[in-house]
């Protein structure tokens, strides 16, 4: 080698070192990406790679330069494995365990979402036509028991009410007369009976004398005509006393307010008050009264028309409509506990009441007929009736609002079938 290109090994050398150095750095940023962790890039890595400055030729040194040393940057540190897998692995058998026993123990409590609050309403109505005087509620007020609620004009059922108990007067004197004219009858009895001795006496000594030509014919007839008439006398008086004392009910001693006639013109008046009690209509039971601006002052009110609705405030109950395949283990007298859905928190109790004893389908207009070509099989809804125990201190309820029943069967979802089966057989080969 001759001295002119001498100088250039050393300047060289340096290059090659640090083409190895980019390399090396490349690879392990190869190894980081493949393991999923970007490389840190400095700032100083993120400016445009210089190019190498071409050698220079420099004149001999006398001292020797030292070689270029490559320095392998540090390999990277081994991740630490995570716990995370084998704990998931060891809770698997335990979650499988505890889910297991609380499928078998589980399944008590049969729950149903169309369940519905029903409570008692009626249409306020009155048994008598009239016009309507006098409003004395608003529409929602809450009412008691006995409330009035609407008066009807009272003009017409007054009189008729005094009409009535003029006759009941006219009856009652009636019956007093029929009293005082019986007992006239039965002297007039007694009057005709003593009389019938005499006339027979007179009837005998004509009878004698005419035997012995004395009295003559005409004499004997007359006192033969005293003597039948005195007898029919008492017939008659016998018969006029019998039809009075039929008049008295068969018994002339009784009370006047116990004759048949007096009874019949006191229901007359009894009827009339009634009318009269019932154009004042009142609540029969506690509840809200709603719809009151159907009925206004002056309107004409037949008799059994509604005039507004009340519902109850006390008579409320759930009716439900569960599935009658989740009704299997379901008997009346079970506990129950209620939600509703517009009182989130709240819990009510309560208690099956009864259930149906026929879907609700049977009770359709047109109920299916499953004896069709084209019949398709649909799960049927029995209706159950849920009183509620608790309903003092609560929010409270009104018809119709949404509500979430779950019964306690008190009969547990035990073993599936197979797995009761494989049990059997075991148990049998043993």
């Amino acid at each position: 080698m001759s001295e002119g290109t001498s100088p250039r090994k050393p300047a060289d050398e340096d290059i090659v070192g640090e083409r190895v150095s980019d390399q090396v750095i490349r690879l392990d940023s190869q190894r980081e990406q493949r393991r999923g962790n970007p490389p840190v890039v400095e700032d100083d890595e993120l400016e445009a790679p210089v190019a190498p400055e071409p050698a220079t030729l420099e004149a001999p040194s006398t001292q020797p330069k030292p070689a270029a040393v490559t320095i392998a940057p540090p390999a990277p540190a081994k991740p630490r494995r995570s716990l995370t897998r084998p704990i998931l692995f060891a809770l698997l058998p335990v979650a499988l365990v505890a889910g297991g026993y609380y499928y078998v123990v589980g399944g008590q409590v049969m729950t149903t979402d169309n369940a519905y609050i029903q409570a008692q309403s009626l249409g306020v109505s009155t048994d008598v036509s009239g016009t309507v005087d006098e409003i004395d509620v608003h529409d929602n007020q809450a009412v008691k028991k006995g409330d009035v609620l609407f008066r009807l004009r009272p003009a017409s059922f007054e009189t008729a009410l005094e009409g009535a108990r003029a006759q009941l007067g006219t009856v009652r004197n009636q019956v007093l007369t029929l009293q005082a004219s019986y007992q006239q009858s039965l002297a007039s009895i007694d009057q005709a009976e003593a009389d019938i001795p005499y006339y027979e006496s007179a009837f005998q000594r004509q009878q004698d004398l005419l035997k012995t030509s004395t009295a003559s014919k005409a004499t004997f007839d007359s006192a033969q005509h005293d003597l039948v008439a005195a007898r029919q006398k008492v017939t008659v008086a016998k018969a006029q006393a019998q039809a009075m004392l039929a008049q008295l009910g068969g018994d002339a001693s009784q009370p006047v307010e116990k004759n048949p006639f007096y009874l019949q013109a006191q229901s007359a008046v009894d009827d009339a008050q009634r009318n009269l009690n019932d154009s004042v209509v009142k609540a029969p039971f506690d509840g809200v009264v709603t719809n009151v601006d159907a009925l206004q002052v002056g309107k004409y009110l037949p008799a059994s028309q509604p005039a507004f609705s009340l519902v109850s405030s006390t008579d409320i109950w759930i009716a439900a409509e569960p599935k009658e395949t989740e009704l299997t283990y379901v008997r009346p007298g079970q506990t129950a506990t209620i939600s509703i859905d517009g009182y989130p928190g709240a819990v009510w109790h309560g208690t099956v009441g009864s259930i149906s004893p026929a879907s609700s389908s049977s009770f359709s207009l047109l109920p299916a007929q499953n004896t069709s070509g084209n019949w398709v099989k649909v799960v049927q809804r029995i209706p159950m009736r849920v009183t509620i125990d608790d309903p003092q201190g609560k929010p409270p309820l009104r018809g119709g609002m949404s509500a979430v029943v779950s019964i306690d069967t008190g009969h547990a979802r035990g073993l599936p079938d197979f797995v009761t089966d494989l049990l059997k057989r075991f148990g049998q080969k043993s």
